[in-house]
């Protein structure tokens, strides 16, 4: 919630916002009531009013608030109903300064920056190196992903000669599609050669000369790079070629920045479509280009397994029980879990119309084109309806391009791939939970320019929809967008070490140098002092950007 507001006469009652700012409404209703006179918190002969009483009673709940933590969320709702609606809507907008909903505003100020230092040694050539490192990925497209991204990285650490990593064909996604056919290999294997050594096959010479076929094992998540050295890289000496399974998620999430950088260049860079993939791609995406300048793209994880396997419950009685229920049971591990304990948490995904309350409560109108990126949607078309009555402009892959889509049909990686071009070229990028390419998606557009990136604040969202019926529009809205902060895609929403790398990307992030104009030497060194020498927000960025323009001009005026 923004700052209260300020009491007319006797001051600030200053303890804490939630019973503040009930208080202050009383305050406003005694305003009202006396024709706007200057009233004081004093002891006054006077009959007490019933203004008086409320705003005392909202005080007192506020109190309570304070030490129970149930009742603040409530105030708001109270106060409106004791309070004249002209008046609560002054004292709520000048609160906090507006959301541009479709862009940062301080995103110009930062630029994706992955080059390798200077110190960053050149990669060891085949014939030198420690070994071939062979990689079996897991998962889904953005899943494999990352450990794509990260197996460049551990050859790196283990001076070894990467081999190019194996799709995953047997999980659920049940898709026999090679690296050759969703990524250009020649272009990922040329782009990182000066970094690592990138092979698409062990030298089919080499393979008969071995007496042991491929030493196979599977590290632990998220293991250090002192344990790449320690455990996988003897084997490796010995073995000369080892296959790491089940590679997602297998390196640290913090290590040196410098490869951090490698992650950025592999991920951002190397890995780029095949031509089929990204001309479709960008087809789709001129296709809505051509029907509005701006677009959000919604990625709705709401398929059947998803939601089995989150826990959760949406209100489908019975049926929805029984079938999500028998899906669960694929996974013999999976502990039981409350539905109501795991939508307080802020685990369960937002529901196709939860999306929609909350887009249109930002600010979002219903003329706003909206593209969806899904895969099988749990109750079909009924479960999208509501969204596509808040958003008419609803379009999907399958609308837009049905003829050319049906080669790709039979490859759910292929398809995912496309559904990423569309989304990452949006305007505004939206998911309903936290899943893998929610992560990429987020952490490839901070890179790209802190595109407008949002993310649902689950915990408190969720508690809000259960409320929704006893407020109005306005409050609901209201509470949205406070809820929202810090969840929109900012800048100063990246912290190193907070979340996975691949969601934010700190160490590829940097500011943009500003250089002087009146600087004749233009040192690319002063700028970049300049840029890194403040962390705070735009505009006092550019005031100090602007003051020291201003000091350094005069200090040239007096030297002449």
């Amino acid at each position: 919630m923004g700052g209260g507001g300020r009491g007319g006469g006797c001051g600030e009652m200053g303890i804490a916002k939630a019973w503040r700012y009930s208080t202050f409404s009383a305050k406003l209703a005694l305003e009202q009531q006396h024709q706007h006179k200057h009233v004081c918190w004093r002891s006054q002969k006077r009959p007490i009013s019933w203004s008086f009483l409320c705003g005392l009673m909202l005080f007192i709940l506020g109190l309570i608030s304070l030490f129970t933590g149930h009742v603040a969320s409530d105030l708001e709702w109270y106060s409106q109903r004791l309070v004249k609606p002209s008046l609560y809507s002054k004292l709520g907008g000048g609160r906090r300064a507006s959301i541009n909903i479709w862009k940062s505003e301080s995103s110009k100020f930062y630029h994706g920056c992955s080059k390798k230092g200077r110190h960053f040694a050149p990669a060891v050539h085949e014939k030198s190196s420690n070994g071939y490192l062979l990689i079996a990925a897991s998962g889904g497209l953005n899943q494999q992903r990352t450990g794509i991204t990260d197996a460049v990285v551990v050859a790196r650490i283990l001076n070894a000669t990467l081999v190019v990593p194996e799709l995953d064909h047997n999980s659920f996604w049940k898709d026999d599609s090679d690296f050759v056919n969703i990524f250009d290999v020649d272009w990922f294997i040329s782009l990182l050669a000066k970094d690592v050594t990138i092979i698409k096959r062990v030298p089919d010479k080499f393979m008969r000369s071995m007496e042991k076929p491929p030493y196979t094992m599977r590290v632990p998540r998220k293991s250090t790079p002192e344990y790449y050295l320690d455990q996988v890289l003897p084997i490796l000496l010995r073995r000369h070629v080892v296959q790491l399974t089940k590679f997602d998620y297998r390196l640290a999430n913090n290590i040196d920045d410098e490869l951090q950088k490698l992650r950025c260049r592999v991920n951002y860079h190397a890995l780029r479509f095949t031509k089929p993939i990204q001309e479709l791609g960008q087809k789709l995406v001129m296709t809505m280009r051509n029907m509005t300048n701006r677009y959000i793209a919604v990625h709705l994880r709401f398929e059947p397994d998803m939601l089995a396997f989150s826990g959760c419950y949406y209100g489908g009685g019975e049926k929805e029980r029984y079938e999500l229920g028998e899906i669960r049971k694929r996974w013999a591990t999976l502990p039981d879990l409350s539905p109501e304990g795991e939508r307080k948490r802020g685990k369960c995904p937002l529901t196709p119309y939860e999306v929609g309350l909350m887009l249109r409560a930002l600010g979002f109108g219903n003329e706003t084109y909206l593209y969806v990126a899904s895969g099988e949607i749990y109750g079909g078309e009924e479960t999208l309806r509501p969204l596509r009555e808040l958003f008419p402009n609803f379009y999907t892959k399958e609308m837009l391009a049905s003829e050319e889509l049906k080669p790709f049909l039979p490859y759910s990686s292929r398809l995912a791939a496309i559904d990423y071009i569309v989304s990452d070229e949006s305007d505004v990028f939206i998911t309903n939970n936290n899943g893998n390419m929610a992560k990429i998606l987020a952490g490839r557009r901070r890179y790209m320019g802190h595109k407008r990136t949002i993310r649902p604040n689950a915990k408190k969202l969720s508690a809000l929809f259960m409320a929704r019926g006893k407020m109005d529009w306005d409050t609901f809205s209201r509470k949205v967008k406070t809820y929202q902060r810090g969840f929109m895609g900012d800048p100063d929403e990246m912290r190193p070490g907070r979340g996975e790398f691949h969601e934010f990307p700190y160490s590829c992030v940097c500011k943009k140098r500003f250089k002087f104009p009146y600087d004749e030497s233009n040192d690319d060194e002063q700028g970049t002092l300049v840029s890194r020498a403040y962390t705070g927000s735009e505009s006092e960025w550019e005031n100090r950007s602007a003051n020291g323009l201003q000091s350094l001009k005069e200090s040239r005026e007096d030297d002449q």
